[in-house]
Parts: C-alpha cells; sequence; structure tokens
C-alpha cells in the first residue's frame, strides 16, 4: 500500500534505512509547455499540491543547498548495489532506477560543461562526500558516454565515475552520473595561477607522462577518447601533488582491434584536430595522438601550433596546415626548449596516420621515460599566458559559440566569422604570422544553455 507523505530531506535520509524511496515530486521541468519556463510543485502539510509556473532564472534560485522532499514510500528495502563493475565475464553496465536525489543532495553549483551535458556539485547524504554530477538526456550519444567512462574510470589519471542513475523528470529520461569532485580546476588555469614561479620543461615532461599513461589504458581497451585537449584535463586538488586526470568522453568511441581507420564521423576540437579527420577520412585511435601533440606544444610555449589568422574558428588556411603539417618551432619561446621534446613533437605531427607515433612508442620515448631528468629549463608559456589572462575569459566566450558549430557529429559544418570582433587580443592574433606567433587559445568551452532538470 503506497501512501504520499512530507518529510524533510534529512528525515528522507534516515528514512533510506529501511524504506524504498522513489520518486520525488520537485523541480520537474515542464515539455509539454515547450517554452523556458518551468512547474515546481510544493507540498503543503495537509497533503495539497501548490503549483507555482517561475522563470528560468527564478527556477534556479529554487535549487537551495538542502530541499524538503516528497517521497513515494513502499515496505521494501533499497539493495545496495554497484550500477556497473567489471568480473570475469567482462564489463556489466546497468544504471540505478531509484531517484539519485534519495541518495544524494543536489546544489544549483554549476561545475562545468560537457560535451553532452552540464556538471552540477551534489553531497552524499550519509557521508557528506562532495561529488560531480554531470546531467544528461539519454540518448544512444549520451548513454555511450557514460558507459565508456565508466569502464575506463578505474585508472588514476582518468576521473573516477562512483555510481549511475536513470530517472525520468516529466517524461525526460536523464541519465545522472556522479564523478569525483576536480577540486583543482583545469590545466591551464592552474599554470595561470602560479603567478611568477617558473614552469620549466621538466614540469611539462612530467605533465604530459601523465597524460599519456591515461591514452594508454584508452588505448589498450580500443577506446579513442576523440578530443583530448587542456580543458578536459583536470587536477584533483589544488595542491601542487594534485593527480592530473582526463574526462568528458562525449565524443569517446570503442574502435575495433582487428581493423585500422573504423570511425568516421568527425568529432574535434579545431586547434587539437588531426588532418584525417579534416580530410573526411576514416580514422583510428592515432588522432588522439595529434592531439596529444598539440596540448603538448602549447605547454612548452603557451599558444597552439595550428591556428587561424583570418578571425575564424577554423579558416582554410588554417586547415591546410594542418593537412600538410606545416608548422615551426618560433623564436625566442622555442629557443631553450630541448631538441629531445621537439623530436617528439615531430613524430606526433606526420600528417600520415601510419607513420605518426602510437601512444606505446610515446611512453618509450626518452622524454616521458626520463621526464625526471628533463631540463629545468624555464620556458616562456607561463609569460605568453600571463599577458593574455586579463581577456581571457572575452576570447573563452566569443569562441565558445563558433566551437559549438564544430563539435558535431556532421559533415557540414557552419562556422561562426569573428572577423567583427573588438577584443583586443584576438586582433592581436589575427595579425601575428606564424613565425611570431605567441598567441594562447587554449581552455575553450562549448557555450550551451544551461537548464536545471533537478
Amino acid at each position: 500500500m503506497y501512501k504520499l507523505n512530507f518529510v524533510s530531506a534529512d528525515d528522507a535520509c534516515q528514512k533510506l534505512m529501511g524504506k524504498f524511496s522513489v520518486y520525488m515530486l520537485f523541480n520537474l521541468f515542464d515539455q509539454t509547455a515547450k517554452t523556458s519556463k518551468f512547474h515546481k510543485i510544493i507540498m503543503s502539510d495537509d497533503g495539497s499540491s501548490v503549483p507555482n509556473v517561475t522563470t528560468q532564472a527564478d527556477f534556479q534560485s529554487t535549487l537551495p543547498a538542502t530541499s524538503d522532499s516528497a517521497v513515494l514510500e513502499n515496505d521494501g528495502k533499497i539493495e545496495e548495489t554497484r550500477s556497473f563493475y567489471h568480473d570475469a565475464d567482462g564489463f556489466h553496465f546497468q544504471p540505478h532506477s531509484r531517484q539519485l536525489t534519495v541518495d544524494y543532495r543536489v546544489t544549483k553549483t554549476v561545475l562545468g560543461v560537457g560535451v553532452n551535458g552540464k556538471v552540477v556539485e551534489c553531497f552524499d547524504r550519509k557521508t557528506g562526500q562532495k561529488y560531480a554530477l554531470k546531467i544528461l538526456r539519454d540518448s544512444p550519444k549520451a548513454r555511450r558516454e557514460v558507459e565508456l567512462h565508466c569502464m575506463v574510470s578505474g585508472h588514476e589519471n582518468i576521473v573516477k565515475v562512483y555510481d549511475v542513475y536513470e530517472n525520468t523528470y516529466s517524461s525526460l529520461k536523464c541519465l545522472l552520473m556522479v564523478m569525483e569532485c576536480m577540486e583543482g580546476g583545469e590545466l591551464f588555469t592552474k599554470i595561470q595561477n602560479r603567478e611568477m614561479k617558473a614552469f620549466t620543461e621538466r614540469e611539462a615532461a612530467s605533465i604530459m607522462s601523465e597524460i599519456s599513461s591515461a591514452v594508454c589504458f584508452l588505448h589498450n581497451l580500443n577506446v579513442a577518447h576523440r578530443d583530448i585537449k587542456p580543458e578536459n584535463l583536470l587536477y584533483s586538488k589544488r595542491s601542487e601533488n594534485a593527480v592530473l586526470k582526463l574526462t568528458d568522453f562525449g565524443f569517446a568511441k570503442k574502435t575495433e582491434p582487428s581493423s585500422q581507420k573504423t570511425l568516421e564521423t568527425p568529432c574535434y576540437t579545431p586547434y587539437y584536430v588531426a588532418p584525417e579527420i579534416l580530410a573526411s577520412e576514416k580514422y583510428d585511435k592515432s588522432c588522439d595522438m595529434w592531439s596529444f601533440g598539440v596540448v603538448m606544444y602549447i605547454l612548452l610555449c603557451g599558444f597552439p601550433p595550428f591556428y587561424s589568422m583570418r578571425g575564424l574558428a577554423i579558416s582554410p588556411g588554417m586547415k591546410y596546415r594542418i593537412r600538410s603539417g606545416q608548422y615551426v618551432f618560433p623564436s625566442p619561446e622555442w629557443d631553450g626548449v630541448s631538441e629531445c621534446a621537439k623530436d617528439l613533437i615531430r613524430g606526433l605531427f606526420k600528417t600520415d596516420p601510419a607513420a605518426r607515433l602510437t601512444i606505446e612508442q610515446v611512453m618509450a620515448h626518452p622524454w616521458i621515460t626520463g621526464c625526471n631528468q628533463v631540463p629545468e629549463t624555464p620556458l616562456s608559456t607561463l609569460s605568453v599566458l600571463a599577458k593574455e589572462k586579463d581577456q581571457w575569459r572575452d576570447v573563452q566566450v566569443e569562441m565558445s559559440s563558433a566551437l559549438a558549430t564544430m563539435r558535431v557529429d556532421s559533415d557540414q559544418m557552419k562556422i561562426k566569422n569573428l572577423s567583427e570582433s573588438k577584443n583586443k587580443l584576438l586582433e592581436k592574433r589575427k595579425q601575428r604570422t606564424m613565425q611570431s606567433a605567441t598567441f594562447a587559445l587554449t581552455n575553450l568551452v562549448v557555450s550551451l544553455h544551461l537548464i536545471y532538470l533537478l
């Protein structure tokens, strides 16, 4: 026999020990209205409901740190099972069907935005532990992201997934992925925040060693990430001994171990895209190695090897330089960088995927294996990023809409022209030649409209 009780969040938490809570009647997205407004259902003490329609901004403000909950109960008990696991039979994935809000308290704090969904802050109701919650509308692409991320999350340098829920809100099916909260922030943000402490080649080698470990793990499982870039590399905490981890598997895809060049849909971010993707050819995991090389290049100097000089997110000239492998090590930024590092980059920027270094070859390269012995030469990276820091957020805003059109699984891509931008940083970039390039254009975020589903 079911009954509807009004209980506080704390009471609901206690009831989990002996009661089966299955439904939350608040913060529901109204699909039928087809507008930007939301319905909030408030349960009064006498059990009556009071519908209240608010704007999106007002709706977001109604999501407090602690919420009262309307809980539907029966006499069953919650079975504490994992939503994914590995055993002798392989990888198993089965999201929890019970409401996530039974186990976690969700706040309105947005931690980030991924390819397929936003990431908000949440807390375990029992332990108080803080986590990151990624909210995705259920679809084959979203399910692929969640399954692949769960499958590989056991590696030290990959953001860990703790649990997955499959919940429905006003007929809208969602996948909710509970992940570790990466308190240290993005790779380049951490470098920028060093103030005037020198960033050395040895530190760059150590960072690339961590990234290579994650990529090696993926490739050994025949998984291509397809969007390796600084924005998807996060630190576990703010301290100096923080671990760097790869995240956002929105473009990741399983490849066949017995065949080559099995991936076809062009998924990429312009500054890190491999030439075979631009040429609409089939490609394989070697596209990750190209992006790996771009990240390494930026770490060593502060600006990307391939860029547009015409105010476009990706111009014909930029496409040509990528396809033909045209790049340089300009002075003075590269004068002090070791020849060993440049040798590795040359191997990663081969336009022919068959000739490009594999992750196993990268792991065996002396710049990676001997990362602790690499010269502690101060790099220009920090000074370049420091000069651009004042307008860094402006650049992100101006470029995000253009990049959003690039990150789709489609052969037809519409590029937004940024030539009329008044941003001084972009104007300076357009005037530079390849030899004098010092523009740092990394840490790009897809600009998506954030709507609260919880």
